[in-house]
């Protein structure tokens, strides 16, 4: 019986280690679970805690954004080369005036000079002696009245010398004023350059050109397009100028003959009929009358945007021609697409 039993016992510890290694193999699952739960959670995902790339859509909002400040900084770096032509003017014509005042001041005391050495030849001894050992007193006086004259002619070269060497300081302090106006319109000119250069590079790079691609650039291609323009006179004839540059391309600050901007484009077409006009929208706006939408024929110049950073030839029927933005070319539009800020009438 006894044997029985051991034998019974030696089977139950048989059947019992199963049952233990399970027990330990579960504590030691439920461990592991635990362990790869805390990393998780320690751990975060990489799609989850990633910044979300910007949509083709966004994309394509942030070259539209970039394009518009290109626009901006084209037409306030066409004003500045506005402003300089016009410093430089008042430049050369402050040193030309410096260099009159300079060689006048010169020639003032070089007769100053001649008049005190005169003076001093004539007028070397004392008169009183003079007069008391002169034997013809008629004789002194003609010459006490002469000297009389040359001190009052040397009193008022003096005073003529001292007025020009006052001119010649200001012409001095005018042509330095005018040089550091022009430095300084230069070195923003610089600035903004380097601006646009680095915008230009950013919107022409292949991201920006894939989304605009993929996400779908507003209007269609461009195609030459021939309109009949109403009108004989020099606003008529500057229209159809513009018409045959279409298809040329936008490059800023540009105005001719291959490649224009917006107002590089407007310029140029009244330039052929004989009308000067300023490389600058904020000029071009001021250089005619102001008419009313309703007015508006063949030839008026149509300004959009509160800061007026954009000008096409208007053409009739809603439309005009145009040098969009960087990247686009001289091609009609409808003048809706933009918002509008007002019609200058430059000629009839």
């Amino acid at each position: 019986m006894e044997r029985t039993r051991n034998g019974g016992g030696k089977t139950a510890g048989r059947h019992a280690r199963p049952q233990e290694r399970l027990r330990r193999s579960r504590r030691l699952g439920g461990v592991v679970s635990f362990t790869v739960a805390a990393l998780l959670i320690a751990i975060p995902v990489g799609s989850a805690s990633a910044d979300p790339q910007p949509s083709l859509q966004d994309l394509a909002k942030q070259v539209e954004k970039m394009h518009t400040e290109i626009e901006t900084l084209t037409e306030e770096y066409n004003g500045q080369r506005e402003k300089l032509k016009t410093a430089k003017k008042a430049a050369d014509a402050a040193q030309r005036t410096l260099a009159t005042s300079e060689a006048d001041l010169e020639a003032k005391r070089a007769e100053v000079a001649l008049l005190a050495e005169n003076a001093y030849i004539t007028g070397g001894l004392n008169r009183m002696l003079a007069f008391a050992t002169s034997g013809d007193p008629d004789s002194f006086l003609d010459r006490a009245a002469t000297m009389d004259v040359l001190e009052q002619q040397q009193g008022a070269e003096v005073t003529q010398v001292t007025q020009a060497r006052e001119a010649a300081e200001r012409a001095r302090s005018g042509a330095q004023a005018r040089i550091e106006e022009v430095q300084e319109i230069v070195s923003d000119l610089d600035t903004k350059r380097d601006k646009i250069t680095k915008l230009v590079t950013k919107v022409e790079s292949n991201l920006f050109r894939r989304a605009l691609g993929e996400a779908g650039r507003p209007g269609t291609r461009a195609q030459r397009v021939n309109l009949p323009i109403v009108g004989s006179g020099k606003a008529a004839q500057a229209a159809r100028w513009a018409l045959t540059q279409q298809l040329k391309p936008y490059v800023w600050g540009a105005e001719g003959p291959g490649s224009y901007d917006c107002s590089g484009l407007v310029m140029a077409a009244y330039q052929k009929v004989g009308i000067s006009l300023p490389h600058y929208t904020g000029s071009q706006w001021t250089a005619g009358r102001h008419i009313s939408r309703e007015e508006m024929r063949p030839g008026d110049l149509v300004f959009f945007y509160s800061d007026l950073h954009h000008v096409g030839i208007y053409l009739g029927g809603g439309m005009m021609v145009h040098a969009p933005r960087t990247g686009d070319v001289v091609r009609i539009a409808s003048i809706a697409n933009r918002p509008f800020a007002g019609a200058v009438r430059i000629a009839d």
